[in-house]
């Protein structure tokens, strides 16, 4: 999986564009199971109550908050932690690719752009272009594709830094 995220100029030309940072995340999770990769502890409804320094990537589910904003080159994990406490970023959807064949980097990210901009307004209660938040999304890098990764998760996340609570039905 890699990481795109969105940035104050993409909000400017009419989202034409994807912002600067990419995180790329590797494919598989038997080499999380040698690097300590793991589970975040979670409730009966799911929700991370106990969070993990290193959450396997492939374990994320929508409504996990992240402490992402440091993640850089290639990663297997990624800190979660309660969102009750402070975060850098929230999963808001989860989009799951179709196809057998990998359709390349920019038809996913083409995708993975349009899908989490369509399912912003409804996770925050406002229109993007409205919004004082961006989002960022995890996708599919070929070598996870191979090993059956299809899916696209969309982050939310406030650029003046870490928020505390969900921003879901935020209005902003």
């Amino acid at each position: 999986m890699t990481l795109i995220t969105s940035s104050r100029w993409t909000r400017a030309t009419a989202l034409l564009a994807v912002g600067a940072a990419t995180v790329a995340l590797s494919g598989c999770s038997i080499l999380n199971s040698l690097t300590g990769g793991g589970q975040a502890t979670r409730d009966d409804s799911g929700e991370v109550v106990e969070g993990n320094d290193n959450t396997d990537v492939f374990t994320l589910q929508v409504g996990d908050c992240l402490n992402d904003a440091t993640a850089s080159d290639t990663v297997d994990t990624v800190p979660t932690v309660p969102c009750s406490e402070p975060h850098d970023s929230e999963i808001y959807a989860s989009i799951i690719m179709s196809g057998d064949t990998y359709p390349g980097q920019d038809a996913v990210i083409a995708e993975a752009d349009a899908a989490c901009l369509d399912a912003f307004a409804g996770f925050i209660g406002t229109s993007y272009a409205e919004s004082a938040y961006y989002y960022s999304y995890y996708f599919p890098t070929e070598g996870s594709w191979s090993n059956g990764d299809r899916e696209i998760l969309c982050t939310v996340y406030d650029e003046a830094g870490q928020v505390t609570g969900s921003l879901q039905n935020i209005g902003n």
